[in-house]
């Protein structure tokens, strides 16, 4: 269950994505282009300090952006590299926010929901009111009963793809919906997410 406050952000997640997405070389966007964010969807923290969010962004072409992202109450260090922006959050205060294939509690949760078949968590409103409607989901394809905590990562490139090593095997991290997985076609279990309009496999476990 991932606990969801009524918030003004500044900047706006839709702000900080139309920033930093012209950076990344794997986008496609560049300044100034219109970007709508087509679904998202949360995983839980176990720990429950840090927000785990996923956001598949729509370019003006169409095609579909995967640009996970962590929310944290205090720098992560060592991934100044990762960080997308600080954010004012009206209840949490500031907040820094980082492309999560930076981030080993991203590694961690994602791992862990495509081993074991996890899904999207459920969005509990923060003032107990009831839960929010979901603009996303996503399954893993996997049946193992647990999966071992991932505390360290190393990220590189390969195109349109976020290879996140960890101990435990390696997340193909897809930054561009239905982009090739790569040749040959990394064998492993997966992660489909699911949008307005739409589903893909979003990540692949090589292990």
């Amino acid at each position: 269950m991932a606990v969801i406050h009524h918030a003004e952000l500044r900047p706006s997640k839709h702000e900080a994505l139309a920033a930093w997405l012209p950076s990344q070389q794997w986008s496609g966007v560049s300044a100034g282009d219109p970007l709508e964010i087509a679904g998202k969807f949360r995983f839980d923290d176990p720990a429950g300090e840090v927000g785990v969010e996923t956001l598949l962004v729509r370019r003006p072409d169409g095609r579909i952006l995967h640009a996970p992202l962590t929310y944290r109450g205090a720098p992560l260090p060592g991934a100044e590299a990762f960080l997308v922006t600080e954010m004012d959050h009206s209840v949490l205060g500031r907040r820094w926010v980082y492309d999560a294939v930076g981030d080993p509690v991203y590694a961690d949760v994602l791992r862990r929901a495509i081993v074991t078949g996890g899904h999207e968590a459920a969005l509990e409103r923060a003032d107990g009111s009831g839960t929010w409607q979901g603009e996303g989901a996503a399954v893993g394809s996997g049946s193992a009963a647990d999966s071992p905590t991932i505390s360290a990562v190393s990220v590189r490139s390969d195109g349109t793809r976020s290879l996140v090593g960890t101990d435990c095997g390696t997340l193909s991290v897809l930054r561009v919906v239905g982009s090739d997985l790569g040749t040959p076609y990394p064998s492993g279990e997966t992660l489909t997410g699911r949008w307005d309009g739409g589903s893909a496999v979003l990540a692949v476990l090589r292990t």
